[in-house]
């Protein structure tokens, strides 16, 4: 009985959260079309840190709490939040790396990406940009 509370409550927890959709954006230098769902996560989870020219790879992320993170942590990467930041902090802890760059807003991912060379991130829309494009992934 207490199983299936638990289970009714979490399926009431993940239907009551706010979806956006969410676009992985890169700026104009990355020029790699062959990405997978594997890669984008193994990227933000610091596993992949060159690109395929092997130039590195600068990661942008919006906070923890912001709903956009959440709903990318979620629906992109297919993982929890507080699971992703235990990854990011376990590579910082243990000096394997550091972990990506935390932007206030939308508006500063737009501005981060554009003028970084190698750069990814996320945004709900895509701005009309020369400088950033949408990355392709399936």
């Amino acid at each position: 009985m207490l199983a299936y509370i638990l289970s009714v409550i979490l399926v009431f927890s993940f239907s009551c959260t706010q979806l956006y959709a969410v676009e992985v954006v890169v700026n104009k230098s990355v020029t790699t079309h062959k990405n997978n769902a594997e890669d984008i996560r193994a990227i933000f989870t610091l596993k992949k840190r060159v690109w395929a020219d092997g130039k590195t790879i600068q990661v942008y992320t919006l906070a923890d709490d912001n709903p956009v993170h959440v709903s990318f942590v979620k629906h992109v990467l297919r993982m929890l939040p507080y699971h992703i930041r235990r990854i990011w902090d376990r590579m910082t802890f243990s000096g394997m790396g550091n972990p990506p760059i935390e932007l206030n807003s939308e508006q500063e991912m737009i501005q981060r990406i554009s003028s970084t060379p190698d750069s990814i991130g996320y945004l709900t829309v895509t701005p009309k940009s020369d400088d950033i494009h949408a990355l392709n992934y399936q």
